[in-house]
């Protein structure tokens, strides 16, 4: 089929709409119009609930979808993630399983990957799998693990081989947490919020037709998955004003992401909110400081410029490019725009900014932003993994010397 020009899918989707979208229908029941047109996910092939289309036109999509107030598919969570991941790396069965699900939401995911050991060194995982001529028996510990306590199924990095280098002996595994031998707790983070946990398992079971790809490949799978971690990494956009939004949808909607997105209603604050400095200074009466507007200056300066190279990434995507450093220096300028604006927000702010509650600055929200920020240069792979990533594979500059080659056994880990 020859490519559809912009204005050929506009008119398309905006037929479509006009046709289908109510907003009385239950979400539910839209979500499903959403998987069955391949209007929700409409750069993924049309056999897997899409429209085949190139992701440079997806913008169109969403344009039109805006245009009558129109809600999409749940874009925030792991689930998009593991639908990546299984788009280039699933089977047949695993795709038919859970893609549909992640479309309509019915089904939430989590990422179990880092463990108390392995956080930075994810591939020193020893959280272990083991086949015991039925299913694949889990047991071990992973931490940091976002939304586990009301995910249904989770994207597990185990090792199956103790005996083989430590890159080249784990498997990934999609696990059912709803069963016996799972063990989810929260963990209290210093801004108040329980958005990680912290999950146990013993003699948890894997059905063999959970392994993706196949056993000892789980590193480059969970490279896939990675990659795309870190085209977010940089923290969801900060809130925004919508007009009234009246029908059933847009309530189920409202309570649908008072639960799920829950875990990340703080993401906007470690990104370091620099949507907020401006006026801030103004109200504050900081902007009249001349070494106050300079570390403004500084701050704008490197946030458009990290938004600019967001946008670059964006744009290969858009063009079906894979991608290039982009997530990398994506990720780590994301790193340095939350602590300048965290030091920028304390120069505003002053002693004062370290107070929470109702009569604090922004209701205890410039708080969060200074206990937060830290955050940013630790989640989705380090500043320093980042360094490394772009030195090596950007600059092909020399490697560092390593001393965990051999059989996994043999490592000496934490």
């Amino acid at each position: 089929m020859s490519e559809l020009s912009e204005a050929e899918v506009r008119d398309e989707v905006r037929t479509w709409l006009k046709a289908n979208w109510d907003p009385n229908l239950p979400l539910l029941e839209w979500r499903n119009k959403l998987a069955d047109s391949g209007w929700g996910m409409p750069h993924w092939p049309r056999e897997w609930y899409g429209r085949g289309l190139p992701p440079g036109l997806v913008r169109v999509v969403e344009e039109e979808f805006a245009a009558v107030g129109a809600v999409g598919v749940l874009r925030g969570g792991i689930g998009r993630l593991a639908a990546a991941t299984l788009l280039e790396h699933g089977t047949e069965f695993q795709k038919r399983k859970f893609l549909r699900r992640i479309i309509t939401a019915e089904d939430t995911w989590c990422q179990l990957f880092s463990e108390p050991g392995s956080g930075s060194d994810l591939a020193g995982a020893t959280t272990r799998a083991d086949f015991d001529g039925t299913n694949w028996i889990i047991n071990g510990q992973k931490v940091w693990t976002t939304s586990a306590h009301h995910a249904k199924y989770g994207t597990l990095l185990a090792r199956t081989d103790w005996d083989a280098p430590k890159h080249e002996g784990l498997s990934y595994f999609i696990i059912d947490l709803k069963q016996p031998g799972v063990e989810v707790k929260p963990l209290r983070q210093m801004n108040g919020h329980a958005s990680f946990n912290q999950v146990f398992f013993t003699d948890a079971k894997v059905p063999p037709e959970y392994l993706v790809s196949r056993v000892g490949n789980g590193w480059q799978v969970a490279v896939t998955t990675l990659a795309h971690e870190r085209r977010f990494a940089d923290g969801l956009a900060a809130p925004t004003r919508r007009g009234p939004r009246t029908g059933r949808i847009y309530d189920e909607e409202r309570a649908e992401l008072a639960t799920v997105m829950e875990p990340y209603k703080w993401y906007p604050q470690r990104a370091g909110r620099v949507d907020l400095v401006i006026e801030r200074a103004r109200e504050t009466g900081a902007n009249q400081d001349p070494r106050v507007r300079q570390e403004i200056a500084k701050l704008m300066t490197l946030a458009k410029a990290a938004e600019w190279t967001s946008r670059r990434a964006r744009a290969a995507q858009r063009r079906g490019r894979p991608q290039g450093p982009e997530g990398s220096l994506g990720k780590l300028a994301a790193s340095h725009v939350a602590r300048s604006a965290a030091r920028v927000h304390t120069l505003i702010t002053g002693t004062a900014a370290m107070l929470t509650g109702e009569d604090s600055p922004r209701n205890g929200v410039i708080a969060e932003i200074l206990v937060s920020v830290p955050a940013v240069s630790i989640a989705g792979g380090t500043d320093e993994i980042q360094r490394n990533i772009i030195a090596e594979r950007v600059l092909e500059l020399p490697k560092e010397p390593r001393f965990d080659t051999g059989p996994f056994r043999n490592v000496r880990r934490n």
